[in-house]
């Protein structure tokens, strides 16, 4: 054993320290190479800092297969524009009840596509009182005016839709028969015709799962459809429906935004830095220590226990959402697999809310449920033992980032 500096180190002391350093190189060169793959915007090369690659901060939206789809069930009034005449000096035209039925999915925020159908009787005058039946189906495009120009919002109340269509339509029981005449001389007494829609929705939001709409269709057909063929080239028919769309798995989107997690990842590049200040530091005492070698041995002095750091995995979540989106899960899998890994640690799984909306009740509530959804996924879908784990629900009280809105999240801390 040897002293220099009034201090005193034997070699199996400096080979642990060197083995400590090695360490902490290790750590550094792989928290680098996770940093750089995280932000792709920029490669730092010793001393040049070189732009590569520009992220734009834009949202993208997504949503499972299953959901966004919706049943539309409706009834009003239509009215036709055929061809017209007097009858008894009189001239008005005749509302009657028109039925609809829809069923159709949002594939964006913005875009829809609808399988739209259309019945009920049409009654007109032209010398006689005419009337018939009719049916129409549609292929509806569907665009939501308001998201597109506004932003999207899964929570609007209120929404104007227009949209335009192809199809068919078909009529029969006409009485009179028109001039439209089929074999022989005899006059048809059905028709079809090609049929071309356009009209706008306003579609009010009752709850996350049904909306009620009102609509207004024009429908354009050929001159033959009402069996009677002279004039203006086209047939017209006029609707005004209400009614109520029921969603399936409900109405929204989820967001996505690649510079949401730039203050992770700037905390991420904090904590390399301190990395490497702290290897630079062990570097200068190791090199003054080798230096002094040999040394004389002494009593080692009893180590220090250090609290051990906020594991540095997070869960976010959306705006007074509890669901653990898919590009989430990642995170609580490398919480179970190192839990596995270091078995004799407990974790406290910490949940927060958002202080710029909802009450201090309510987010407190809401910090618990995403921490309990974090706790239900490491318990159930990967084995994690329950004893290991404690619910911490903090709220809005605290709040781990600057920015708002990065604090719907999950953190995790080492507990005893």
């Amino acid at each position: 054993m040897y002293k220099f500096n009034n201090v005193s180190l034997n070699p199996s002391l400096l080979f642990n320290m060197r083995k400590q350093v090695f360490t902490a190189i290790a750590a550094v060169a792989i928290s680098g190479v996770y940093a750089s793959a995280q932000q792709p915007e920029v490669v730092v090369e010793e001393e040049s800092l070189t732009v590569v690659e520009e992220v734009p901060c834009e949202n993208h939206y997504y949503s499972s297969g299953s959901d966004n789809w919706f049943i539309q069930l409706g009834a009003g009034v239509n009215v036709p524009f055929f061809e017209y005449s007097d009858v008894d000096g009189s001239k008005k035209h005749h509302f009657t009840a028109a039925y609809n039925a829809g069923f159709g999915k949002w594939f964006t925020p913005y875009m829809a596509c609808r399988l739209n159908f259309m019945g009920g009787a049409l009654h007109w005058d032209n010398n006689d009182y005419h009337k018939m039946k009719y049916v129409s189906g549609q292929v509806d495009f569907m665009w939501d005016m308001f998201n597109a120009l506004g932003g999207v919002d899964n929570d609007r109340v209120f929404s104007i839709v227009p949209f335009a269509g192809l199809g068919a339509a078909y009529a029969w029981d006409m009485k009179p028969a028109g001039n439209i005449a089929g074999e022989g001389t005899r006059h048809k007494s059905t028709t079809w015709a090609p049929d071309i829609a356009a009209g706008l929705q306003l579609r009010f939001r009752l709850c996350k799962y049904v909306d009620f709409f009102a609509e207004g269709r024009v429908q354009f057909l050929g001159d033959v459809f009402n069996g009677t063929a002279y004039g203006v080239p086209a047939d017209l028919n006029i609707s005004a429906i209400g009614g109520f769309s029921f969603n399936i798995g409900g109405r929204e989107f989820s967001r996505y935004n690649p510079c949401d997690y730039t203050g992770y990842i700037s905390n991420l590049n904090n904590q390399v830095n301190d990395l490497r200040a702290a290897l630079a530091t062990t570097g200068a005492a190791l090199a003054a220590a080798e230096a002094q070698l040999p040394c004389p041995e002494v009593e080692v002095a009893e180590a220090t226990v250090v609290e051990a750091a906020p594991l540095m995995a997070t869960v976010r979540f959306s705006l007074n959402s509890a669901r653990i989106v898919p590009q989430e899960k990642v995170n609580v899998y490398n919480i179970a697999q190192w839990m596995k890994e270091n078995p004799e640690q407990n974790v406290a799984i910490v949940g927060y809310a958002d202080a710029d909306t909802g009450t201090a009740a309510y987010n407190m509530t809401l910090s618990k449920r995403r921490a309990q959804a974090v706790y239900d996924m490491l318990t159930g879908e990967y084995g994690v033992d329950s004893s290991r784990l404690s619910i911490v629900a903090e709220g809005s009280d605290k709040q781990v980032y600057e920015e708002n809105n990065w604090n719907r999240i999950v953190i995790f801390n080492v507990a005893e």
